[in-house]
């Protein structure tokens, strides 16, 4: 039995979704579920006519007993004409809802919407990977909470990180677009200019390249250039050093499907300051981390003062977040799950 699973643009991009992919392409054949990469069109969610036909071709070249995953990127935008060539043993793998992508019209939020809820509705099962996407998709996109199951991001072993050894070092995880947060973050360190602390944003630049020179000049504006560096991508090296340097992590983003960086964050007892977007206030227990409103920069600069004032408060937070790293899933359990829900649903048993 083949086992396709199907994902838009570049497998190597390096964001948590596409890391999650990638970690489940790579260990569920220890599992039993020999998992292979169908290259979708780049254009989705807002895919163009030569991607839907391009996607329609690979759909149709499919065997009809073929155990399909498909990655909620290209699902939740897919047309009717794409939803009829499904195999029947379809399954979904969600992220986060399409629509809650922070930038989009009304309109175009109501669009994927409705189109999500539809391509959800032919899915035999959904895979989410958290439990607060599940009670969403089950609140507000008709999914039965029989067809859902939630498998949680993994974390790589990773020793404790060991702190700048200077100024504060406060170092952000996430490709710079604008549900990410990080203008917010920027407001809210402009009002703490005269505390010692750098920031580094790592990240890609070129996912939504507007936004990301609107807050380099940001930057710029509040006079925070000595400070703050936006670093850009970088290799799984280049950011374990980045983690091993840092003394406190934030998270900024205005909502999060789960928030892997909180993870690996955790992984390695750095303090957290964390909005509660999405399923980010579940991600990290209160005790490891200073919680914030989401697109507050008040808030978030009264939580960064305290941090970075506070040795013992940090020392606190530090230790309840390497005890909460270490307690979280392997990769391998989350490949385990995954690969369970599709054994289950070609074998015509359910999940």
């Amino acid at each position: 039995m083949r086992a396709p699973f199907a994902i838009p643009g570049d497998l190597a991009a390096l964001t948590g979704g596409y890391g999650y992919d990638r970690e489940i392409i790579a260990r569920a054949p220890a599992f039993g579920m020999p998992i292979e990469h169908l290259a979708l069109p780049q254009g989705f969610p807002a895919p163009s006519p030569d991607d839907l036909r391009e996607t329609g071709r690979l759909l149709c070249a499919l065997a009809p007993d073929d155990m399909l995953l498909i990655d909620g990127l290209a699902f939740g935008a897919f047309t009717p004409d794409l939803l009829a060539v499904l195999p029947r043993r379809t399954v979904a793998l969600v992220h986060h809802p399409l629509a809650l992508e922070t930038g989009l019209s009304p309109g175009d939020a109501r669009r994927l919407a409705a189109s999500e809820r539809v391509a959800l509705s032919h899915a035999a099962h959904v895979i989410v990977t958290s439990p607060t996407t599940k009670d969403l998709l089950i609140a507000d996109y008709g999914v039965g909470d029989a067809r859902i199951t939630v498998a949680v991001p993994g974390v790589a072993p990773a020793r404790r990180a060991r702190g700048s050894g200077g100024g504060l070092h406060i170092l952000a995880v996430g490709s710079v677009t604008p549900r990410k947060g990080h203008d917010v973050l920027v407001t809210a360190l402009a009002g703490l200019a005269a505390l010692d602390w750098r920031l580094t944003i790592v990240g890609s630049l070129e996912r939504a390249p507007e936004h990301a020179q609107a807050l380099a000049r940001q930057i710029v504006t509040q006079g925070l250039s000595s400070c703050i560096v936006l670093a850009g991508e970088v290799d799984d090296a280049g950011l374990d050093a980045f983690y091993e340097s840092a003394d406190v992590f934030v998270m900024p983003s205005l909502y999060e499907g789960y928030g892997m960086v909180l993870g690996e964050a955790m992984a390695r007892g750095l303090p957290v300051v964390a909005t509660t977007g999405g399923a980010a206030a579940q991600t990290v227990p209160d005790g490891a981390a200073l919680k914030v409103a989401p697109g507050d920069p008040v808030a978030l600069a009264d939580a960064l003062a305290r941090l970075i004032s506070d040795k013992a408060l940090r020392a606190r937070l530090s230790d309840a977040a390497f005890a909460a790293g270490q307690a979280l899933p392997s990769w391998d359990v989350t490949a385990c799950i995954v690969a369970g829900v599709l054994a289950r649903v070609a074998e015509g048993t359910g999940a």
